[in-house]
């Protein structure tokens, strides 16, 4: 059953509370707390969180003054994947009803903890991994990941960063994983979708979701919305799903011109117009594989 229509019927029923609570201790315009309270809002009663080091270990909080009202356990960066393996396995034998599921940053899954998150697609774990992608190692400082776009300004890349994003979702999709998806906090109904499919099937199901940084990526803590919409609109973060390997293209872009993402963030300040057409190939480059992709899932 696809994602919307789960959303129409309420497959869980209707929550007549938010799990996250006010009060956390996300900066101000956090777009990784505003995409947990976004998924916590489908999320049912009985799931199990595991949170790797990252920013989410702090906007938790501590016991008993918890962010969100579900039960959660923190690992060090690398043993996310591994532990929640362990968790399902042990929810199967006690004959549990569980959902496991892993909130994790991008330097815990494209970088430190890569390898764990390998093992576990392709062992087929039965588990809910969901990267909320703020593009850097936000926790301690900004730095780069291999998630960070090309040209960024970091702390460890001042000149701007000279390599592309890693393509996390067809490396993961490669795995042939279960269910993999991206979604965005400026589009909560696709992204609430994307979590209700993913709690409908079984296996290791993958979720990207794109979450502005206005600390790390300079932009006014108003604006993280704004600036995760046009990266969806001007095609720097596609919305797919991949199911079976079937590539489906979720949203098509309204191709907004890459200066209005580029111009509002600090990042970019120093943005060459040879950075700007390499990024801008770069892009166009990207959605001609998608589209290629997707073709050949109908075939």
């Amino acid at each position: 059953m696809k994602g919307q229509e789960l959303l129409k019927r309420g497959l869980y029923g209707v929550k007549v509370e938010e799990l996250m609570e006010p009060g956390h201790f996300a900066c101000a315009g956090c777009g990784a707390a505003l995409a947990m309270r976004i998924a916590s809002q489908v999320l049912p009663n009985y799931t199990r969180i595991v949170i790797p080091a990252s920013c989410w270990s702090i906007i938790m909080g501590q016991y008993p003054c918890l962010s969100v009202k579900l039960p959660n356990v923190h690992t060090p960066f690398a043993l996310a994947p591994g532990f929640a393996t362990g968790m399902s396995a042990s929810i199967k034998i006690k004959r549990k009803k569980a959902t496991v599921l892993v909130w994790a940053g991008d330097g815990a899954t494209y970088d430190i903890g890569f390898g764990a998150v390998s093992a576990a697609a392709e062992r087929n774990s039965d588990m809910i991994y969901v990267c909320y992608d703020n593009e850097a190692y936000m926790n301690t400082g900004a730095q780069r990941s291999s998630s960070t776009p090309f040209g960024a300004y970091t702390p460890t890349t001042i000149k701007g960063k000279d390599e592309h994003k890693k393509d996390i979702i067809s490396i993961i999709a490669d795995h042939r994983a279960s269910y993999v998806a991206s979604a965005s906090i400026a589009y909560p109904e696709d992204l609430k979708a994307k979590i209700l499919k993913a709690l409908s099937l079984s296996g290791f199901r993958f979720i990207l979701i794109f979450c502005p940084c206005p600390t790390g990526w300079g932009f006014d803590q108003s604006k993280t919305v704004l600036v995760a919409r046009l990266a969806v609109e001007t095609g720097i973060f596609p919305l797919v799903e991949v199911e079976n390997g079937a590539l489906k293209i979720s949203y098509e872009p309204s191709w907004v011109d890459l200066k209005e993402y580029l111009s509002l963030q600090g990042r970019f300040s120093n943005f060459t117009k040879s950075e700007e057409e390499e990024l801008r190939n770069f892009v166009n480059s990207r959605w001609d594989y998608l589209r290629r992709r997707a073709e050949d899932a109908h075939l």
